[in-house]
């Protein structure tokens, strides 16, 4: 088994995409990339930390490689917002690649390379770290299946990226 971790927006958000890719088994939320210890939601959101709200991913690498999962990362969220994702503003919304390696690190910026190619927009993505991770706080964590589905916000965000997944990476979504 390996890990990715990636911020590409709220956090919510890029879990759900996530629990529904074929090779990963875990996909845990949190925080990663700021000064603050052990930050709280309620701190991260306030934009003073200068962690992102990100997802770490568990996946198994003979089901589906790191390159992949970038490649989804790319397709989700809006890697040409700088700080920003829709209605989510600041830098905790960044869109960023926390590379747990050499290998990771060479593979996000050939990532990043393939995503410029089908933008017309530069892509504004970082490649940060290393970096601490912090699991957000439990209540976070799987919030789509349980209260996302009666949060306004997530109705709204999230099913169309899970369409997008399915629509354009349908090899590689859970039934």
């Amino acid at each position: 088994m390996a890990q990715a971790i990636l911020a590409g927006g709220c956090f919510w958000c890029t879990e759900a995409v996530y629990r529904d890719v074929i090779g990963v088994s875990e996909v845990e939320s949190g925080y990663i990339g700021g000064a603050v210890p052990n930050p709280t939601y309620k701190q991260v959101c306030g934009g003073d930390t200068g962690h992102a709200e990100a997802v770490r991913l568990t996946f198994d690498p003979a089901v589906i490689g790191y390159g992949d999962l970038l490649d989804i990362f790319f397709a989700i969220h809006d890697p040409t917002q700088l700080n920003r994702q829709g209605g989510d503003i600041g830098t905790q919304y960044r869109s960023a690649i926390f590379p747990l390696d050499d290998a990771q690190r060479a593979e996000a910026e050939a990532g990043i390379i393939r995503a410029r190619r089908d933008r017309s927009e530069p892509v504004v993505t970082t490649i940060e770290g290393p970096a601490e991770w912090f699991p957000a706080e439990d209540y976070h964590q799987e919030y789509w299946d349980g209260e996302g589905q009666r949060n306004p916000y997530c109705l709204a965000v999230i099913p169309p990226k899970l369409m997008k997944l399915r629509k354009s990476f349908a090899g590689r979504v859970k039934s």
